[in-house]
């Protein structure tokens, strides 16, 4: 989780130093504080606004009143929202604030406790009462939660002892007792989001087709998402599935390839030529290609790198190359999401 630490006391700057000491993560300090390794801010309201989407989480080293007011004009929904939590400065209390399941805040609330000593302080139901957190088992799991209102419904059932379902097309361990094969209410894990197993389905699909891409040096970027987009709608994959994208380790600086993973807020993975040759498969093959980056194939190889099937084959037009493939998951209803 990429992480900013703001603090903006003397007693605040020790405690950011303590979280770094733990955990990789930026820190901001008040300009009149600033110390090594911390950047200087004089404007808490400004620094929130310019960095408020920059991050998957902010630590605010505060009162919980300063933290609330800075980020209160930001928020859109616990979908697209950071997960946001205040720390005491005296290092007392991690207080999980803003996005505790979906966004993480209440196991980054954790950590940080941890980190510092301090209590994690978390009231979501779910986690107070140890029942099933549909939210935070698709995050930690890589699922993408298709109809959100319907997770507080799961819960809510969850939370008053109600019998809650669950069916899965993919392998799992350490399902919790109380979820059942038969109940009104239930959670449906599978790519088909049509499957409906309970009256009430909550669909749950995996994050699980990896991108492989190539483009020819400097391919404009709208160019370069719009040929990608073509071909995932062509083979039926909704973006929603992406789990990340991985490219040649020479196109690290492409424009194209980096817009596009962060306007879709998509890792990039890098692979040598090397390898790319050893994944084994029946791949398309082009000379011009491996004369020019020393592999034959880029797309599917990185696509196929580590395992997985092909379910986009190699496309390519405008400069672009672009494939597909889907990796097999293990749900662990005990993984934790950072």
């Amino acid at each position: 989780m990429k992480t900013a630490v703001i603090s903006l006391t003397k007693n605040g700057i020790a405690i950011s130093e303590k979280i770094a000491a733990k955990m990789d993560c930026d820190r901001y300090a008040f300009e009149k504080y600033a110390a090594e390794g911390s950047a200087p801010f004089s404007s808490l309201s400004a620094l929130t606004a310019d960095i408020f989407r920059k991050y998957e989480g902010l630590v605010f080293i505060c009162a919980v009143g300063i933290a609330v007011r800075a980020v209160a004009p930001h928020l859109k929904s616990k979908l697209a929202d950071p997960a946001v939590v205040a720390v005491d400065e005296r290092g007392k209390f991690a207080v999980s604030l803003l996005s505790g399941h979906v966004g993480g805040a209440n196991v980054l609330a954790e950590k940080i406790a941890s980190a510092v000593g301090a209590v994690p302080v978390i009231t979501t139901a779910t986690d107070v009462g140890g029942k099933f957190s549909p939210d935070s088992f698709a995050k930690a799991n890589g699922l993408h939660v298709l109809e959100p209102e319907l997770a507080k419904t799961v819960a809510v059932a969850a939370v008053n002892g109600e019998p809650v379902g669950f069916y899965s097309d993919c392998p799992w361990k350490n399902k919790p007792a109380a979820l059942t094969d038969e109940a009104d209410t239930g959670v449906c894990v599978s790519a088909d989001g049509e499957k409906n197993p309970f009256k009430t389905t909550l669909h749950l699909v995996p994050k699980n087709v990896v991108l492989g891409v190539g483009c020819r040096k400097n391919t404009d970027s709208e160019v370069f998402e719009k040929f990608v987009l073509r071909a995932l709608k062509g083979a039926g994959i909704p973006l929603y599935r992406l789990a990340e994208v991985r490219t040649i380790d020479r196109k690290k600086d492409e424009r194209a390839i980096l817009d596009f993973c962060l306007k879709y807020r998509l890792p990039l993975e890098l692979y040598s030529p090397e390898e790319l040759a050893g994944v084994e498969g029946g791949f398309g093959s082009s000379d011009f290609v491996l004369k020019t980056v020393g592999v034959d194939n880029v797309c599917e190889r990185c696509a196929a790198f580590g395992g997985g099937r092909i379910a986009l084959p190699k496309t390519a037009g405008e400069g672009v190359t672009v494939a597909a493939a889907e990796k097999e998951i293990m749900l662990d209803f005990e993984r934790k999401i950072l």
